[in-house]
């Protein structure tokens, strides 16, 4: 679903193709907002487009609205991302089960959907301009230039990055460019830098970065210990090539599912890390993320899959996993390889089909019970209870299953 608002411009009405059309994705924050007049005053008609994953409510994607209409921006959309986030990230993501470097779930992923719901609004103006408020520091800017560069032929513009040539304070000078303007500065000081959407929520910033324990403040979602309710939490996921389909019997939409676990889990505590990983631009990272909703998807298919999947493929899939994720974090989503790796991961799920319970007492969350038909168990065989084939053949198999190290261990000892 999307919603077009248009406004008038100070200069003229919104021009057809071949004229100065750019357009900005827009999030309504101090860098974006910035870029509007920043991007007018040299030409430019700008459009805005806000992709909303899942990180703002009723009021602030209101509040997104008109803060655009009062920059005088040429129109404005706003795309629903949440159909499209479940489908092209979270899908092969819990296919592949692996967090970059073992830990961080990718929650800002919806990058790519940004990036691309500018892009079709691009083609609908019928522009090859596109402008986005990342800085020069971190890992996003080549998130956003990466994705544009191989969907097509397009002038990047980055407003702030261009700034930060000539100005070591950047968000003082645009808090004061905004203002000479007669434009208002939201006043919303945080102590900590916060990205949230519908995959999770990271905290950065203050004793974070100093690589301190985390305050008190530094809380998202997720509840602390001391409010975790008594009871424990079970719900069951039904998955069908590994996909899951339906919460406790009830068949939902992938993204309607994911933002109901969020609410389940994080009221458990479930899904919350302190990270510190390799970024795409050299530094070190550290963060706190809480995925709740994620962090139960992956338990659950994880169980499942390990039952249904053979040995070889459970043994391999990591390695496939490993090099998906490194390139989704690095920037390189439309890159021929992860459509490579994932025709893999979507093959290795025809039989991940079945029901998973979660149970979490808090804090961590087990996958309890396992139901599937194709669950890989023996008739007459069960592991270190009873076995379908005789001493004979399993003392045979020791032998030449071990020949090798044996041997090395016999010439040796000569």
């Amino acid at each position: 679903m999307s919603s077009q608002i248009a406004f008038p411009s100070p200069r003229s009405p919104v021009p057809g193709p071949g004229s100065n059309n750019i357009v900005l994705a827009f999030s309504g924050g101090l860098d974006t907002s910035f870029c509007v007049p920043y991007l007018q005053e040299r030409g430019w008609d700008v459009h805005t487009v806000f992709a909303d994953t899942g990180g703002v409510d009723a009021d602030e994607r209101a509040f997104i609205e008109q803060r655009a209409a009062e920059l005088g921006v040429s129109s404005h959309v706003t795309v629903d991302g949440g159909p499209a986030l479940w489908e092209s990230f979270v899908k092969p993501f819990v296919w592949a089960g692996e967090g970059y470097q073992g830990q961080y779930p990718l929650l800002v992923s919806d990058r790519y959907l940004i990036v691309e719901a500018a892009l079709q609004r691009c083609a609908e103006l019928g522009t090859r301009a596109i402008a986005h408020g990342c800085t020069g520091m971190g890992n996003d800017q080549v998130r956003f230039d990466l994705t544009v560069k191989a969907l097509g032929d397009y002038e990047i513009l980055a407003p702030i990055r261009e700034i930060q040539k000539q100005h070591s304070q950047v968000r003082a000078y645009e808090q004061q460019y905004l203002e000479a303007r007669g434009f208002g500065v939201r006043a919303k000081q945080q102590a900590y830098t916060i990205n949230e959407n519908l995959l999770g929520l990271t905290l950065s910033g203050g004793e974070i970065d100093r690589w301190q324990a985390p305050g008190a403040g530094a809380a998202g979602w997720c509840k602390p210990r001391s409010e975790w309710p008594g009871e424990a939490l079970r719900v069951s996921v039904r998955f069908e090539h590994g996909e899951a389909v339906a919460l406790d019997g009830e068949r939902l939409a992938g993204h309607v599912m994911l933002a109901r676990l969020n609410a389940l889990f994080a009221q458990y505590g479930v899904g919350r890390g302190l990270y510190t990983g390799d970024t795409t631009i050299g530094l070190k990272g550290r963060i706190i993320f809480e995925a709740p909703g994620l962090a139960a998807l992956l338990t659950a298919h994880r169980a499942l899959e390990e039952a249904v999947l053979s040995k070889q493929q459970n043994r391999f899939k990591p390695e496939v996993a490993r090099k998906w994720v490194e390139l989704v974090y690095e920037g390189f989503f439309h890159d021929p390889l992860k459509r490579d790796l994932e025709a893999f991961l979507a093959s290795s799920q025809s039989m991940v089909n079945g029901t998973v319970v979660l149970e979490t007492h808090g804090g961590a969350v087990d996958a309890v019970a396992v139901e599937s038909k194709h669950i890989l168990s023996a008739k007459g065989a069960t592991y270190a209870q009873t076995a379908d084939w005789g001493v004979a053949e399993a003392e045979g198999f020791i032998k030449l299953f071990g020949m090798s190290s044996t041997l090395w261990a016999e010439v040796n000892r000569r």
